[in-house]
């Protein structure tokens, strides 16, 4: 993608409603500090509705935006050029300011894949399978994910199977086995050993879900409130778990990258002691996969 930045650019945010509990306003800034640069982090009540005054109305200080629901399909239409990925998703939770000779363009970009996989490499997990359970946006990237970590076979468990028509061309075109399930249908799954929920706090509570071993994992992108019901009993079972905030830490190292450097490639300066500073400012361990402070 183009890198060039203009250096007055220092402005930012994260956009989306609701939006006062987000936490990224607080992991950004703990980047930019421990970074010394000096990046301004806001947080945007904006609608779908409201997003495409809002852009209209943007000086040329601003940088770049994080974006979370509802935005993150309403954003495609408004941008002027996009990655790959953001094209194969129709998703994307990052919009940067480049500039060109013509002028400032958006440019979109989708970390949310990254940030599920990061963590999960981390562990040292390698999915033969992977069973995902919700079928909104975040569903579309767990799928990617999934297939990026090597499952073959993927199973998704919808409330309402006949909505999985996206997630069923997507998973055709990555070449992915899916099989499309209920989520009544998770009572006869019995152990499993990856799953991604993609599903807000609380909205899994109940599901029965039974990890295989010591070594299976769930990925609940649910944080607030933490922990979930489902994630108390996967640990309990013996299970590792990996929640929101793991996510929402990866794929903002993902878009500080962007904002940086202009490439989502391309590592931070000692982005290793980015990533401490930014997961302790959440109250995570400084590394994933070690063991939570007890509530």
């Amino acid at each position: 993608m183009p890198n060039t930045i203009a250096p007055a650019r220092t402005r930012l945010a994260v956009l989306g409603s609701p939006i006062a509990h987000s936490l990224s306003p607080t992991m950004h800034r703990a980047a930019y500090e421990v970074l010394g640069l000096p990046f301004v982090y806001e947080r945007h009540e904006i609608t779908e509705r409201t997003l495409p005054e809002f852009l209209e109305h943007l000086g040329p200080d601003w940088r770049g935006l994080s974006l979370t629901m509802p935005l993150k399909r309403a954003v495609i239409p408004l941008l002027d050029r996009s990655t790959s990925l953001v094209d194969e998703l129709g998703v994307a939770n990052t919009l940067v300011f480049v500039d060109d000779a013509a002028g400032p363009v958006r440019y979109g970009v989708n970390t949310d894949v990254d940030g599920l996989v990061r963590p999960v490499e981390a562990l040292g997990h390698v999915p033969g399978a992977a069973t995902i359970i919700g079928g909104g946006a975040t569903a579309t990237s767990a799928l990617v994910a999934s297939h990026r970590l090597g499952a073959e076979l993927v199973r998704v468990y919808l409330r309402d199977p006949r909505r999985a028509s996206e997630l069923i061309e997507l998973a055709v075109r990555l070449g992915v086995s899916l099989d499309v399930q209920s989520l009544s249908a998770l009572d006869d799954a019995g152990p499993l050993g990856f799953v991604i929920s993609t599903l807000p706090g609380g909205a899994a509570d109940g599901l029965p879900l039974h990890p295989s071993g010591p070594d299976a994992v769930l990925f609940d992108v649910a944080y607030d409130p933490w922990p979930t019901a489902i994630a108390r009993s996967w640990g309990q079972a013996g299970g590792r778990v990996l929640n929101g905030l793991d996510m929402l830490t990866e794929q903002a190292i993902g878009q500080i990258r962007v904002f940086v450097g202009g490439d989502v490639e391309s590592p931070l300066p000692d982005e290793s002691a980015v990533r401490r500073a930014m997961r302790v400012s959440v109250g995570l361990p400084e590394r994933i996969g070690a063991p939570e402070t007890a509530d």
